[in-house]
């Protein structure tokens, strides 16, 4: 038998029940008192029962007692497994998501879990679980989210030179049409709401697959909405065309909503209805045409997202007249939460004074 790994002779017995009485680590105190009793001279058999283990593991606390002194006797966390990703993975991981797949090289148009599994392999040899890169990702700040939807021939320029010029904009409507009235700031557009409609996200069980009505029936209405972000406050009708004569009684609404003795600034899209020469303009109005191709810019966008996946998707509407029941309900509902408008349609490059 080899012969026993001797302790370190700066310390005694009574030193290290000195440390045993003041430490607070319970697995430290036995380590002490065990090795204490090795200074006593007892086998090391005796300080094996006093630390409740084996002969190896005295042997292993005497070599990390003589390496580290008490401090050695101290529980360290065990380091667990070493993560299969290093630094240069998620580095190239992170760049590999932000850039999204090339559909000629990759064969796909959006990265799924798997897709980015067989990535890994490819590129590192690396293979991981599904839930495992999931972690990964939402780790690196990832999340699945919408897109919002761009159009194929935006000029990517015109957005961000249109907030630049707004103010200089606005100011010449202050000064001339306005002269000097309280100015409040519109956003204008239509969705159409039918019975072909949508189906959006929904808790449920995982492994499970919600489902829920879809209707292919085509009866349709559009929802003209308009909304005044500063003032939590909106204005909508529900009508059977997208036309000019439709735009007139919106505008009508409109110029109703706003303030007695203010001045609107409607912004709006470019489409063929909202910029006729036949439209007329009430006199408390002036429409403002956004850049064309940009509806990232018209926050009513979002507020047909909002109304979409908590009022008007998922269902059947039964006719025609159930569209408008349930789009005049949907709205009043929204007009009745100015708070909801104002969180959904301000945009500090609009709204700064």
């Amino acid at each position: 038998m080899a012969a026993p790994v001797p302790v370190r002779s700066d310390y005694d017995a009574a030193a290290l029940r000195r440390l045993a009485r003041s430490a607070h680590d319970p697995g430290q105190v036995r380590r002490l008192l065990a090795l204490a009793a090795i200074y006593d001279g007892e086998p090391r058999s005796t300080a094996a029962a006093i630390g409740g283990v084996g002969l190896q593991t005295v042997r292993d606390w005497v070599l990390r007692f003589n390496a580290a002194g008490p401090a050695g006797l101290l529980a360290g966390k065990a380091p667990g497994p070493q993560p299969r990703l290093a630094e240069h993975h998620r580095a190239a991981l992170r760049q590999v998501v932000e850039d999204g797949p090339l559909p000629a090289v990759h064969g796909v148009v959006r990265w799924r879990i798997i897709d980015l599994l067989h990535w890994l392999w490819e590129e590192f040899r690396v293979s991981l679980s599904k839930q495992t890169l999931s972690r990964e990702l939402r780790a690196l700040g990832f999340r699945k989210l919408s897109a919002r939807p761009r159009h194929h021939a935006k000029d990517p320029e015109a957005a961000e030179a249109f907030k630049k010029v707004f103010p200089t904009l606005q100011a010449e409507i202050a000064a001339h049409e306005a002269a000097g009235k309280p100015i409040e700031i519109w956003w204008q557009d239509e969705a159409r709401i039918g019975q072909k409609n949508k189906i959006t996200r929904r808790w449920a069980r995982r492994g499970t697959r919600p489902a829920a009505p879809r209707d292919q029936r085509t009866h349709s209405a559009y929802l003209f909405g308009a909304i005044c972000p500063a003032h939590g406050k909106g204005a909508a009708l529900v009508l059977p065309h997208c036309t000019s004569e439709a735009m007139a009684l919106h505008l009508e609404e409109i110029s109703r909503a706003v303030a007695l003795g203010a001045y609107a600034v409607v912004l709006l899209d470019q489409a063929g209805w909202h910029t006729s020469t036949k439209l007329p303009i009430p006199g408390n109005i002036t429409p403002l045409p956004l850049p064309p191709k940009s509806p990232e810019l018209n926050p009513v966008e979002n507020i047909w997202q909002f109304l979409r996946d908590n009022r008007l998707s998922n269902r059947v509407f039964a006719s025609y007249q159930d569209i408008l029941d349930h789009c005049g309900f949907a709205w009043n509902a929204l007009v009745d939460q100015p708070w909801t408008i104002m969180s959904i349609g301000m945009r500090a490059w609009a709204h700064r004074s």
